[in-house]
Parts: structure tokens; C-alpha cells; sequence
């Protein structure tokens, strides 16, 4: 019996996939290096990441709405949840690297833990304001991260909503 693109199957993949994606976020390495260049790739790679993340939740969001626009069944809507988890960490890791690489330019951000509180905060526009960006870089990375938040994980998000409450026949 084939699949649905939302099968149990598929959704428990997709946690799966999204703590394994939270375990890493936690694990891997962000350590101070007084060496200049070592530090200038570590910056590099981490805004390579971020663009690769959005490139691939911009991918499943558009996925999700030429499916819909041609009338025909769209992908499974766990890829664009996996997709989403990652775009949020990865926001996570940039602000946090940042906090490390230079603390001047966010307040109140230490951890990993502050990192992704501040990510959620932004994403869904609260801003407690108990974080914040205080150097310009770090102003540009949010306003950077404030863009992709309205246009891509907003309308990924509301795909996932809509996905997960339309009746099923």
C-alpha cells in the first residue's frame, strides 16, 4: 500500500529529523579563537549555513504553493515542517555565533538557550526586549532575519496550519 505524503510514518520521521536537528544545534562546537582567520570562516560558515537554510525553506514553501496553484496534491507537508525547524536554528546559531564572536552587539545574549529564545521572539514579532541587538551587524542580521520571518516562514507556517487542519475526505 503506498504512502500519503503525510503518513504516520513520514510524521515521525519529521520529529525525529527536527530533535536531531535541535541535538546538533546544542552540540555543535562555537568556541572563542583568538585566531583571526579561524574566526573570519567560522563566521563565513555559519552565514553560508543560514543562506542554505533559507534556500531550502524557501524551496519547500514554493513547493507548497505551485502544488496548490496547479490543482494538484501538494508535497508532504512534514519536509516544510523539518525545513522550518531548521530555518529557526539556523537563525539561532547566527545570532549566537555573533553574540560570541563579538558580545557587544546583542544584549542579554549568552547562551545558546538565550539565542533561540531571542530567534522565537523574532520570528513571531513579540520582541520581549530583554534580548536585543545593540551593535550594527548585528541590527543588520535581525533585520535580515525579520525579512525572511514575514515572507518565507510566515507563509511556510500558515501552509502547515492549513495542511493540518483542512478535512481530509
Amino acid at each position: 500500500m503506498p504512502r500519503t505524503p503525510d503518513h504516520p510514518h513520514e510524521r515521525r520521521r519529521a520529529w525525529l529529523a527536527g530533535l536531531l536537528l535541535l541535538v546538533v544545534y546544542f552540540v555543535v562546537p562555537v568556541e572563542a579563537d583568538p585566531n583571526g582567520a579561524r574566526l573570519g570562516l567560522r563566521v563565513a560558515l555559519t552565514l553560508l549555513l543560514v543562506g542554505g537554510v533559507a534556500a531550502l525553506v524557501t524551496g519547500q514553501v514554493r513547493r507548497q504553493l505551485v502544488a496548490v496553484a496547479r490543482g494538484r496534491q501538494p508535497p508532504s507537508v512534514v519536509h516544510l515542517v523539518v525545513a522550518l525547524i531548521a530555518g529557526l536554528l539556523a537563525f539561532a546559531m547566527a545570532d549566537y555565533v555573533v553574540a560570541r564572536v563579538a558580545p557587544e552587539q546583542f544584549v542579554a545574549l549568552h547562551t545558546r538557550v538565550d539565542a533561540l529564545y531571542f530567534a522565537l521572539t523574532t520570528l513571531t514579532t513579540v520582541g520581549y526586549g530583554d534580548v536585543h541587538a545593540q551593535g550594527q551587524f548585528a541590527r543588520v542580521l535581525v533585520c535580515a532575519q525579520l525579512v525572511f520571518s514575514i515572507g518565507v516562514i510566515a507563509t511556510g507556517a500558515s501552509l502547515v496550519v492549513k495542511r493540518l487542519t483542512e478535512r481530509r475526505p
